[in-house]
């Protein structure tokens, strides 16, 4: 009886770490937002000492910041450490790019085809939270018709380490269309086996999001100074 309730609490904290893992990645909660205990108790039936337990988690991999006798907060990510992880992100993403085109079936390479059809009706019905989740579950089909996992692990390392700013910082209409742009190029180079030119694609991609997020965090900056 005493293992059962032991594999029920690991359970238990390994469900809560990666509900609220999501909820940062998707953008439900926001860099700088403060976690709701009380309210996401209630939502997940839980009492709040797994809660705590699972938001210590997220700390060890800097999603959260842990406020002293104030609870936790979503963590904020620095100019300097958007500089520093995208190109590597973008070297990452390019040798997943390459290795799919090697790798991926037809019925993968008409799956992504197919999100990234929808993707694109998203962006022209301006529904942008959609968008943003098609956006990253695009990116991360690569890296599993790559067929790589060490690679997937590391891609799934910094994408943690970037959080929720990557796909959920609002783009300027400009930095969208670009956005939309870049993947279709994608498309077509994945549709075509090119791996070299993929490659060379989601390495640019990642460079024009260095400057859509740094623009995104001067906005919500110059916001959080009027508020």
């Amino acid at each position: 009886m005493v293992e059962v309730a032991v594999i029920a609490r690991k359970s238990l904290h390994g469900e809560l770490v990666s509900l609220l893992r999501d909820m940062i990645l998707d953008g439900e909660l926001k860099p700088g937002d403060k976690i709701p205990e009380q309210a996401l108790c209630a939502r997940f039936g839980v009492s709040r000492t797994p809660l705590r337990e699972a938001t210590k988690v997220l700390a060890s991999e800097g999603l959260v910041q842990l406020l002293p006798s104030r609870g936790a907060m979503v963590a904020r990510i620095t100019n300097a450490e958007i500089e520093e992880l995208f190109p590597i992100m973008g070297a990452l993403e390019g040798l997943a790019g390459e290795l799919a085109c090697k790798q991926a079936t037809e019925a993968e390479v008409a799956a992504i085809r197919a999100m990234h059809d929808e993707m694109v009706g998203c962006y022209r019905r301006n529904e942008y939270a959609a968008y943003a989740k098609l956006n990253r579950a695009i990116h991360e089909a690569f890296f599993t018709a790559a067929r790589s996992p060490v690679l997937s692990n590391y891609f799934g390392n910094l994408i943690v380490r970037t959080h929720a700013i990557r796909f959920v910082a609002r783009k300027s209409l400009e930095r969208w269309r670009e956005a939309v742009e870049d993947h279709e190029k994608m498309m077509a180079a994945l549709e075509a086996r090119d791996g070299h030119l993929l490659g060379e694609l989601l390495r640019e991609h990642l460079r024009h999001k260095i400057g859509m997020v740094n623009e995104a965090m001067a906005a919500l900056s110059s916001m959080e100074a009027a508020e």
